[in-house]
């Protein structure tokens, strides 16, 4: 190999290091500029939902006033607390926000957690009875499970439950 030619491969060389180099400075700028835009993104979304939140507790502020002044008025009280959770279930239903059915379906531990377990012969085995705590989806994702309670059938209890009529237990699986 001719000194001219390894002066040019090694003048290559470094100008491929150089394009590297800049290359992979561009490539962290971009991820740093990627990553602040995100947090922005998701600052301003939070923004948009404080703020519709804030007209919700303006409303629960002025029921909790009228209620202290002394209004003997318990349907127009009443009234102004439904119309406070309607405009809730709205905003909710406006972020994809739905409640997960639980009261006569079948237990699925991805959706409902078992708080109590009971016997029941006109319930079929696993069928939700009650409900304690409503769960909720964000789009296809559970958010919170329903606390629930769960028909058991009697062949179904273990032999160390018992035989009792109201047997009530927490699931040793769970959800």
């Amino acid at each position: 190999m001719k000194e001219s030619d390894y002066q040019k491969a090694l003048q290559e060389a470094a100008e491929y290091k150089d394009r590297w180099v800049r290359l992979f400075a561009d490539y962290e700028n971009f991820r740093k500029r990627a990553e602040r835009e995100r947090r922005e993104l998701i600052k301003h979304a939070n923004q948009d939902l404080i703020i519709e939140f804030l007209g919700i507790m303006d409303d629960l502020e002025r029921s909790v006033e009228a209620a202290n002044a002394k209004h003997e008025d318990y349907a127009a009280f009443l009234k102004g607390i439904e119309m406070v959770m309607a405009r809730i279930h709205d905003l909710l239903k406006k972020n994809d926000v739905k409640p997960i059915a639980a009261v006569g379906k079948k237990f699925d531990p991805h959706c409902h957690e078992i708080l109590m377990q009971m016997h029941s012969p006109e319930h079929a085995d696993g069928l939700v009875m009650e409900e304690f705590q409503r769960g909720y989806c964000l789009g296809d994702r559970v958010v919170r499970t329903a606390k629930v309670k769960v028909a058991v059938n009697q062949a179904s209890l273990s032999p160390e439950s018992g035989s009792g009529e109201n047997n009530d237990s927490s699931p040793s699986g769970g959800a």
